[in-house]
């Protein structure tokens, strides 16, 4: 397989220190070589939850990711680390894709090619954005050639909705979320500002998820396990001005955007694009962080909809350093509070990968 990597229009690296600190705007920043946002700035994935309570098993599910004595790990790095996407146009031609489980999948047709950059490891995932309609496609495990194109599972999403998958539906992840808008991108560090939630993975998992989670691979039914779709922010207390500023702003989203459990992996293994541009010493770096310094936060509170990823709406509350907007707890309500995890019986859950 080609690899190819999609050029990002960075910062020249004499500039960083100017750009660290400046006005940021609320959410994503656009997917790079193209305009398209990742998502609207309500959706959840773009939300800051900073202001957000701990949630009640905030204790077990850190002592069930041996929080203790384990350190942030970034998963990603120059090649063959981390998560490579591909960004494509309408003039790509587009092939249909066997999937092995087809009845959790969006049928497509894809846009993948013998150009198409694939994950190293076990995983082979493929990132696709259609820069022409602002479309995102995700693939587990995609192997093929000419025609023949066979996956595990996909998922298209449209950049511009809040729309989640069906309830009970994969995606090329455990939880039945995107990939793509949960990795650390070097032009976002470059341009001094990650506008949004991050994913991360976890050894043991509840048989159950939380929005905006639609999907769990649990190991076994035990509450004392985070369930998929579990967030948890780095501690505002923790001192980051020893750090770089580069680490400082992966540093600030962990603490105002927090981690995403997405799928079953290593402990408290963060990730991020494939680029070549990734310092040695950043990963390093963010490798000090103990996961101690972490909590799990109840965001039920911003959910509107079960079956959105839309935040509740109401005037916000605007704060420096830099600014960014805050979702008062106004918007909360008795019945959000109440929207917890949604079991799933075992029997009807199917394998699922390990890494």
């Amino acid at each position: 397989m080609r690899k190819v990597f999609l050029g990002i229009a960075l910062v020249a690296a004499s500039s960083l220190g100017s750009t660290l600190g400046s006005a940021v705007e609320v959410g994503a920043a656009p997917v790079p070589t193209t305009s398209c946002q990742v998502f609207p700035a309500n959706n959840i994935w773009n939300t800051d939850i900073s202001t957000l309570p701990v949630h009640s098993r905030s204790a077990q599910w850190l002592a069930s990711m041996s929080a203790a004595t384990t350190n942030l790990h970034p998963d990603f790095g120059g090649p063959p680390y981390g998560f490579p996407f591909n960004v494509v146009d309408n003039s790509h031609p587009t092939l249909s894709v066997a999937f092995q489980y087809a009845s959790e999948s969006d049928a497509g047709p894809y846009p993948v090619g013998l150009d198409t950059s694939i994950e190293n490891g076990s995983d082979h995932h493929a990132l696709i954005v259609n820069r022409s309609t602002c479309t995102l496609y995700e693939l587990y495990d995609l192997a093929g050639s000419g025609s023949a194109w066979t996956a595990g599972s996909g998922a298209i999403f449209d950049l511009g909705s809040d729309a989640l998958r069906p309830l009970g539906w994969t995606s090329a992840d455990a939880a039945g979320l995107p990939i793509f808008p949960g990795l650390v991108r070097w032009d976002e560090v470059q341009a001094g500002a990650i506008n949004h939630a991050i994913r991360f993975t976890a050894q043991q998992t509840d048989q159950s998820y939380l929005w905006p989670a639609r999907h769990q691979a649990g190991t076994a039914a035990n509450p004392s396990l985070p369930p998929m779709g579990a967030r948890f922010r780095l501690k505002a207390g923790y001192d980051i001005t020893h750090f770089s500023p580069q680490a400082r702003v992966i540093l600030r989203a962990l603490q105002h955007y927090g981690l995403i459990l997405a799928d079953n992996g290593s402990n408290w293994y963060f990730s991020g694009t494939e680029d070549a541009a990734w310092p040695d010493s950043l990963l390093s770096e963010l490798k000090t962080v103990p996961a101690a310094q972490f909590e799990a936060i109840d965001e039920s509170s911003l959910m509107v909809s079960s079956n959105s990823a839309a935040v509740k709406t109401c005037t916000p509350a605007t704060v420096a350093s830099p600014p960014r907007t805050i979702p008062p707890q106004l918007c909360s309500s008795p019945s959000a509070r109440q929207a917890g995890r949604v079991p799933v019986v075992p029997p009807a859950v199917r394998p699922w990968r390990v890494r």
